[in-house]
C-alpha cells in the first residue's frame, strides 16, 4: 500500500531534519567548549570527556529498544516523548552547577531521548513520503545530521566565546518546543500489538554498551596490551574483555530472538532481517560512512586548531564547505537523477571520499596551511551527500513499511558504532604514531642532551599529547628546558604531528576503500521502483 501523503511535505521534512540536527549538535558543540565547561563546573577535561562518552553509550545501548517502543506505541508519539525527555535533559544541562547534574541532564536524559527519537525519524520518513520521494527525504535528514557535526564547532566556538555554552542547550529547548508545536502536522504510522522483550532489551543494551564503552576507552586503556595506567585482567586490557563480553552478550541476544520467533512470540528484532542482503548492505554502508566521517571530523579540526592554531570559529568556517557540498549532493541527486543506480551512486560517493582523504594525507607537509583542506572538504561533502541520498531509502525499502522501526534501530546502531569505532581507531593510531615519532625524533636528535632524551623517553612512553607549538613552548619553559633544546623538541613535535596526521588520514582512506567491497550488497535498481520489499535485495 502506498505511503500516506504528508499534510505538508516541507513542514514534515523541516521537523524531521531539525530533529536529526538536534541529535547531533551536542557532541560537536561540546568538543570545542570542553575547557570552558570544565572550568565552569569545577571539574576536569576528563570529566567532560566522561560525559561525552556516557551520552554515546546510553544512546547506542538503547537504540534497538527505542525502535521497538516506537512500533508499540506509535512513531509520532515516541518521537514526541523522546523530544520531551531530550528537552528536559537540555534544560537541566543548561542549568548544571556541577558534573553530576551535567551527567544526569546530558549523558542520561538526552541519551535516552535520542534513542527514542532517531529510530522514529527513520519510520516517520517512510510513513510520510511515497517511495519515489524517500531518497530525497532521507538525504536531507542525513545531511542535517552531518551539517550539525560540521557547524557545531562554529556555533559552539562563537556562543562560548561571546556568551556562554549554556545558551546552546537553552537554544535546544526552544527548538524542541517549536518541533512539538507542529508535531501533529506529521502523519503517524500505526502502532502494532506486540510485547516488548525486556530480557532482550537488557541483553542488547549490555552488549552494545560494553562494545561502545570499550571502543571509546581504547585509546586510554589499550586494545589488547594494557596501557601503563589502564585496567587489566590476566595481562590483557579491560578493552579486550569488554569487547569479548559484549560480543558474547550480543550472541546470546540473537539466540534469544531466534528462540522467540520459533515460539511465535514477539522478538525485539527478527534475526531474519540480518539475512536480508539489501538491509545488511545498507546498514554496513552506514557503519562505514560514519566511521570515515568520524575519522575526518576527528583529524581535520586537530590540524586546524592545534597545528595551525586557528580559533574554534575559524575552524568551523574552514569545515563549512563540507556541509554545503553535502546538502547539495544529498538533495540534488534524488531531484535530478531520481532513477539513479544506488550501488553506482554509493561507489562514486566512496571514491570522492577516498580522493578527498588521500589529498589530505598528501597535503600534510611542513608548509601545509588551511588552504590544503578546501578541495578535500568539498569532495568529502559530495561523497557523504551521495551516500546520504541513497542509504536511508535502501535500508527501509528492503522490508515492508511496518518494520521500519526495527530498521531504524539497526540503522542508528550501525551509525553510532561506526562513529565510535572510527573516532577510537583513528585516535589510537594518531597518538601511537605521534608517540613513536616523537620519542624516536628526540632520541636521534644530537641537539637534545642525553639526560633530556632519557627523561623524555621515560615520560612519553605512555603516550604523547597532541600539543600546539604554543602549548609545548609553555610546558618546556615551565620545565626549565634551555632554549636550544626547546627549539629542537619543538621541531621534532612539529614534524611528528604532521606525520601522525598523515598516517591517520591514510588509514581513514583505507576504511573507505574497504567499504567499497560491501557495495555489492546494494541494489542496482532504483529503490523507488515498486517491487516487493522481500525481493528487492535479490538484484
Amino acid at each position: 500500500m502506498p505511503a500516506p501523503q504528508a499534510k505538508s511535505s516541507s513542514v514534515v521534512l523541516l521537523v524531521l531534519a531539525s530533529g536529526q540536527f538536534l541529535m547531533t549538535l551536542d557532541s560537536s558543540v561540546m568538543n570545542v567548549s570542553m575547557a570552558t565547561v570544565a572550568q565552569d563546573l569545577g571539574t576536569t577535561i576528563t570529566g567532560i570527556q566522561t560525559a561525552i562518552t556516557l551520552y554515546t553509550l546510553v544512546m547506542a545501548s538503547l537504540m534497538i529498544t527505542g525502535g521497538k517502543i516506537g512500533a508499540i506505541i506509535g512513531r509520532r508519539r515516541v518521537f514526541g516523548i523522546g523530544l520531551v525527555v531530550y528537552g528536559v535533559g537540555s534544560f537541566v544541562t543548561g542549568l548544571a552547577p556541577d558534573l553530576t547534574v551535567l551527567l544526569l541532564g546530558w549523558s542520561l536524559l538526552e541519551g535516552i531521548g535520542a534513542a527514542l527519537i532517531m529510530p522514529a525519524i527513520v519510520s516517520l520518513v517512510a510513513g510520510n513520503f511515497p517511495p519515489e520521494r524517500r531518497s530525497a527525504a532521507y538525504g536531507i535528514v542525513a545531511a542535517a545530521g552531518a551539517m550539525a557535526v560540521a557547524v557545531g564547532p562554529l556555533v559552539g566556538g562563537a556562543v562560548t566565546t561571546f556568551a556562554s555554552w549554556r545558551y546552546v542547550f537553552f537554544g535546544e529547548v526552544v527548538i524542541v518546543v517549536a518541533i512539538l508545536l507542529v508535531l501533529r502536522r506529521i502523519e503517524d504510522t500505526p502502532a502494532t500489538r506486540v510485547r516488548l522483550d525486556l530480557v532482550g532489551s537488557v541483553l542488547s543494551a549490555v552488549g552494545l554498551g560494553a562494545i561502545v564503552f570499550a571502543v571509546l576507552r581504547s585509546s586510554e586503556w589499550g586494545w589488547v596490551r594494557p596501557e601503563p595506567d589502564g585496567p587489566a585482567l590476566f595481562g590483557l586490557s579491560a578493552v579486550f574483555w569488554l569487547l569479548t563480553g559484549g560480543l558474547l552478550t550480543l550472541f546470546l541476544f540473537l539466540r534469544r530472538q531466534s528462540a522467540l520467533v520459533r515460539r511465535g512470540r514477539d522478538p525485539l528484532i527478527d534475526p531474519a532481517l540480518l539475512r536480508n542482503r539489501q538491509l545488511v548492505g545498507g546498514t554496513s554502508m552506514f557503519f562505514a560512512q560514519f566511521a570515515v566521517q568520524a575519522g575526518v571530523f576527528f583529524t581535520v579540526p586537530l590540524f586546524l586548531s592545534v597545528v595551525l592554531e586557528l580559533s574554534a570559529v575559524d575552524t568551523g568556517v574552514r569545515i563549512l564547505p563540507l556541509s554545503i557540498a553535502l546538502i547539495l549532493a544529498a538533495a540534488g541527486i534524488p531531484k535530478f537523477a531520481p532513477r539513479a543506480n544506488p550501488r553506482r551512486v554509493v561507489r562514486w560517493g566512496l571514491l570522492a571520499m577516498i580522493v578527498g582523504v588521500l589529498m589530505l594525507a598528501a597535503g600534510m607537509d611542513p608548509g601545509a596551511d588551511a588552504e590544503v583542506i578546501a578541495i578535500p572538504m568539498v569532495l568529502m561533502g559530495l561523497g557523504l551527500g551521495a551516500l546520504a541520498s541513497q542509504l536511508g531509502a535502501v535500508t527501509v525499502s528492503a522490508v515492508p513499511d511496518s518494520r521500519s522501526a526495527e530498521v531504524g534501530g539497526l540503522q542508528n546502531t550501525a551509525t553510532t558504532l561506526g562513529a565510535s569505532l572510527g573516532t577510537a581507531l583513528i585516535g589510537s593510531i594518531l597518538i601511537a604514531t605521534l608517540t613513536t615519532s616523537v620519542v624516536a625524533g628526540i632520541e636521534n636528535n644530537p641537539a637534545v642532551p642525553a639526560a633530556v632524551q632519557q627523561q623524555a623517553t621515560t615520560d612519553l612512553a605512555g603516550g604523547v599529547p597532541f600539543l600546539s607549538d604554543r602549548q609545548l613552548e609553555a610546558a618546556l619553559d615551565e620545565a626549565g628546558i634551555d632554549e636550544s633544546t626547546a627549539t629542537a623538541v619543538l621541531a621534532v613535535n612539529s614534524e611528528s604531528r604532521l606525520a601522525a596526521l598523515q598516517i591517520a588520514f591514510a588509514v581513514t582512506a583505507l576504511l573507505a576503500v574497504l567499504a567499497l567491497f560491501g557495495t555489492g550488497l546494494l541494489p542496482r535498481a532504483p529503490v523507488t521502483e515498486s517491487s516487493p520489499p522481500g525481493r528487492r535485495h535479490d538484484d
